[in-house]
């Protein structure tokens, strides 16, 4: 079914109507609408393509409109199209219809837009704040707003922040973090308990919020290369290739072949260190050290080949704007494989060591369990949500060069640790898999082209399947070619809610578990 197609039975089916339908790049369809439509044609979408609400933001054009702009974002699969539906807020009027009355995925991005924007979504049963802390905010100071000076704060009042209640004969709450022993980023979870079982877990993140997106705005593309890189330390290649692939769209740029599968390639690397990593946490988490330490083992090897081959252990400076900088000589190759060869064979020990134990697999079996139906529900996507029995993976879903590449999307249907730990495992090895297959694709060529399309303004959706999932970059370019607007999706902002639905049921003392087999980025929700 084409986005035609999808757009008459809306029509017909929903007795919607649209001001304005515009195709971008034969993959982004922007449907703009009344704000009383809204609703109704973000509900239809999400009904007739089963999507979440996969992205959600705002953009100030109170100076040009004297209004602010709506973007809620769906995947169509069937028809490989991005459905954007558009809708105005004039800026003497900040309220909207809350979506998440009826579209539980849209309730964070609203509480987002109302603490960046200060639009009130009407009917949001939740509207505390996010990311900028009641007690060191003042109220009535909106970041995101074009207005906004960051050296000029308007006082306002503070808070504390008011967390859910749980009540009842014997209930007591554990309140773990901000801070963590570790390495890892700050979060606080206040646990409900009975006993021993959690009956209830909240998750408070932002704690290390940066305000990043605005650090994109009024930039050159070229120049914040190096911001894309620094948004989530260990998903860097992620993470630039989708802010490479929306400036490529809107400048038109043509990616040479062997660039596109040499980002390939890279990728897939990246989705391999990071899956044994969190593998090894996952039996550190039971106390089973020494798969724990193979995995590291594993882990540098990958690291090291990176380092060898773009001279950075977490390929940064690789994406750049129209290809990539690094090459894979043809000398090389064999090396390559070799190496990747005896990773493979470290994983197969890896893999014996830890599901034949029978003590590892009595901890993770049935351990931390997110339903389908829950999952769905809740708009979780990526490695999560494919544990859960959900079919979504944009190598599939809208492959790019991978449509010329063989490998078995990973998928299981119970939800628990161990589903997630398995769609690790089978990923690993696909990945080896892929690998080979881009590094016999190489040819000679061009490694990045900088003829770009005399048009440099516009927008444009970038997007690739990182490790955890989707990671999205809409971009909006002014005509002085620099950024106006930068909203950023990584897939630990969907999936932080699959964990505190996952934890109840489970002790305290398996949490960690619990939240090692997600392996969720703070910086990636901390934006």
């Amino acid at each position: 079914m084409d986005y035609k197609a999808v757009l008459n039975k809306i029509v017909q089916e929903y007795k919607t109507s649209f001001l304005k339908i515009e195709l971008c790049r034969q993959d982004e369809a922007y449907l703009t609408v009344t704000i009383q439509d809204f609703n109704k044609v973000c509900l239809a979408l999400h009904k007739e393509l089963r999507s979440c609400v996969m992205t959600f933001f705002a953009v100030d054009k109170t100076k040009e409109s004297g209004s602010f702009h709506l973007y809620c974002a769906f995947q169509g699969i069937s028809s490989q199209t991005w459905f954007f539906v558009v809708t105005n807020i004039p800026s003497n009027k900040l309220e909207y219809n809350s979506l998440s009355k009826e579209i539980y995925s849209a309730s964070l991005f609203e509480r987002e837009i109302k603490e960046m924007f200060g639009l009130i979504p009407l009917g949001n049963p939740d509207q505390r704040m996010l990311h900028l802390h009641d007690e060191v905010w003042p109220a009535g100071n909106f970041p995101l707003r074009k207005e906004f000076d960051k050296n000029n704060l308007k006082p306002g009042n503070t808070g504390i922040y008011p967390f859910a209640k749980t009540d009842g004969e014997g209930i007591f709450e554990v309140p773990v973090g901000p801070v963590h022993a570790g390495i890892i980023g700050p979060g606080h979870f206040r646990f409900s308990a009975a006993g021993e079982p959690i009956i209830n877990l909240e998750i408070r993140l932002g704690f290390t919020h940066r305000g990043v997106e605005k650090l994109f705005e009024n930039s050159r593309p070229e120049d914040c290369l190096k911001l894309a890189e620094c948004i989530s330390g260990d998903s860097v290649f992620a993470h630039t290739l989708a802010f490479c692939h929306a400036v490529e769209k809107i400048g038109g740029y043509a990616v040479p072949v062997k660039a596109q599968y040499l980002r390939c390639l890279f990728l897939e690397l990246e989705r391999m260190y990071n899956h044994v990593n969190t593998i090894g946490g996952i039996a550190l988490d039971v106390g089973f050290s020494f798969p724990s330490a193979h995995a590291s083992v594993i882990k540098e090897s990958i690291l090291s080949l990176n380092d060898k081959f773009t001279q950075s252990r977490y390929l940064k400076g690789v994406n750049v704007i129209g290809g990539v900088s690094k090459d894979i000589p043809k000398d090389s190759l064999g090396p390559l494989l070799q190496s990747i060869e005896a990773v493979s064979k470290d994983f197969n020990e890896l893999k014996e060591m830890l599901l034949s134990s029978s003590s590892f697999m009595d901890r993770v079996d049935t351990a931390g369990i997110l339903d389908k139906k829950t999952a769905e529900d809740i708009g979780i996507i990526g490695l999560a949500a494919r544990a859960s029995g959900l079919k979504n993976d944009l190598r599939k879903d809208f492959p790019g060069v991978y449509q010329y590449l063989e490998f078995k999307q990973a998928k299981q249907t119970r939800g628990d640790v161990l589903s997630r730990l398995n769609v690790r495992i089978e990923e690993f090895e696909e990945s080896i898999k892929i690998i080979g297959q881009c590094a016999a694709a190489l040819r000679q060529g061009e490694l990045f082209t900088k003829q770009a399309a005399a048009k440099k303004s516009g927008y444009a959706l970038g997007y690739c399947e990182g490790s955890r999932g989707p990671v999205l970059y809409w971009l909006m370019l002014g005509e002085s070619g620099l950024i106006e607007r930068c909203k950023i999706t990584d897939p630990s902002f969907h999936n932080w809610q699959g964990l505190s639905y996952a934890a109840p049921g489970n002790i305290i003392p398996d949490f960690p578990l619990c939240n090692k087999s997600f392996d969720l980025s703070y910086p990636g929700n901390d934006l």
